[in-house]
């Protein structure tokens, strides 16, 4: 019954890769791959293991990997090096193994990984179930979870941040634009071909997150090809406030100048004007055929629930 509901969520099974690589962040996560030695347990499932060091440049090892062939690529952290190294496996097609070992993994979350159970991601090396999904892109930057554009320097600086994104931007907005803050110079356009400019933010997601459905903040689907679009702007004049969410294959942002901007949860800054699009199913992902396949707001299949196994040693 397991299996069959893995196949209504999209997963299919597929053999174990031959020339396996994990690149491990011994320091994302507060140092959660170093203390659970996930190098050791990759090592001893006979998968080759990248381990970062200081002043490490992990787009160059990424490219030694596939020279040398890799067959299939895992990254052991947060979720800016994530879209770095899903970026390299989808280039040439490659399936791509997410280990949740940042500080949240909202990515790993949306997926369908066990985020407790980080050892047993592994397991998608050597028990892995596998499908497509979405990878969206700024500029032609992948992204696999977000890019906010405006006051996300504020925000993203409150300890709130990471576990209520949209409400503490909506508050950090109140904060940062009233009574008479300066209001970020930026202009869009919405599917009804609305423009709005007058914006303190904009939230552009690797397909749409819901916001209705239980729990909020996470993504239903990850391969509808669709980005998602949340704006906080003041229409009329009147004080900021969310607008309507809605949902477009491509956007466009307009500013006379350079952007603040985070992108998977890192500070930057962007050039305009700024192009999003979204590449549909252009990433293979490889998960645990024992973890959930599916984001908490998805509809699962009748029967789909966690399978239990014997996990990997931990120390």
């Amino acid at each position: 019954m397991a299996e069959e509901a893995l196949t209504r969520l999209g997963w299919r099974r597929v053999d174990r890769p031959e020339r396996p690589v994990l690149v491990v962040n011994p320091r994302s996560g507060d140092g959660v791959a170093s203390r659970l030695r996930l190098a050791e347990q990759a090592h001893d499932l006979g998968i080759e293991v990248v381990v970062l060091t200081e002043g490490d440049v992990l787009e160059t090892l990424l490219r030694a990997a596939v020279e040398g062939g890799a067959d299939a690529l895992g990254m052991a952290g947060g979720d800016g090096s994530m879209a770095l190294v899903a970026a390299a496996a989808a280039g040439r097609d490659l399936p791509f193994i997410c280990v949740p070992a940042g500080t949240r993994n909202h990515f790993a979350l949306d997926l369908g990984v066990d985020r407790h159970d980080v050892p047993g991601a592994i397991e998608a090396f050597t028990e892995g179930v596998e499908r497509r999904i979405d990878l969206a892109e700024v500029n032609g930057r992948v992204f696999l979870n977000n890019v906010s554009l405006g006051i996300y320097r504020d925000a993203v600086r409150r300890a709130a941040y990471r576990n209520a994104k949209v409400r503490t931007l909506v508050e950090t907005a109140e904060e940062v634009l009233a009574p008479h803050g300066q209001v970020p110079a930026m202009r869009v356009a919405d599917d009804t071909g609305r423009e709005h400019d007058h914006l303190a933010l904009v939230l552009v997601s690797n397909n749409p997150y819901s916001l209705d459905r239980p729990p909020a903040g996470t993504r239903p689907s990850l391969d509808s090809g669709r980005l998602g679009v949340i704006v906080l702007d003041a229409p009329d004049g009147g004080p900021h406030r969310l607008g309507r969410p809605w949902s477009a294959p491509w956007l466009d942002v307009m500013a006379p100048a350079s952007v603040h901007a985070g992108i998977d949860g890192e500070a930057v800054q962007l050039p305009a004007p700024l192009r999003f699009t979204i590449r549909h199913k252009a990433l293979r992902v490889r998960i645990s055929r024992f973890h959930p396949g599916a984001s908490p707001s998805a509809a699962l299949p009748r029967g789909r629930r966690q399978i239990h196994r014997t996990p990997l040693p931990k120390p």
